[in-house]
């Protein structure tokens, strides 16, 4: 979400391309920060643990690895070594509200 409504809509390796669902990827961990920020400050982050993400794709794409290093290059930059994690790129038929791509989060706060 960007501004309370979806950047784009559709399946990537149709409507969206990769190069935009990598670009979403990055705002999807960006909001993910936000919450964990609103909840618990950034600053208690010790770590990124996982990231999961799940890819809406057309029956022929399967380059969803590539679009969640979206996420995962994002996470690098703000936390560095601490940002390395393990991962899950799925793809799936469909994603609530027809969104291209979502983003899940799992860290560790101290």
């Amino acid at each position: 979400m960007v501004d309370g409504t979806l950047a784009l809509t559709g399946k990537v390796g149709g409507a969206v391309s990769a190069e935009e669902a990598h670009a979403l990827a990055r705002t999807c961990a960006l909001n993910g920060l936000a919450a964990i920020d609103a909840l618990v400050g950034l600053d208690s982050v010790v770590r990124v643990v996982k990231v999961v993400g799940f890819v809406a794709s057309s029956p022929d794409f399967t380059g969803q690895p590539g679009v969640v290093n979206g996420a995962s290059e994002f996470l690098g930059e703000v936390f560095g070594s601490a940002g390395s994690h393990a991962r899950s790129a799925v793809g799936v038929a469909a994603l609530p509200l027809d969104a291209p791509v979502e983003v899940e989060l799992v860290v560790e706060v101290g």
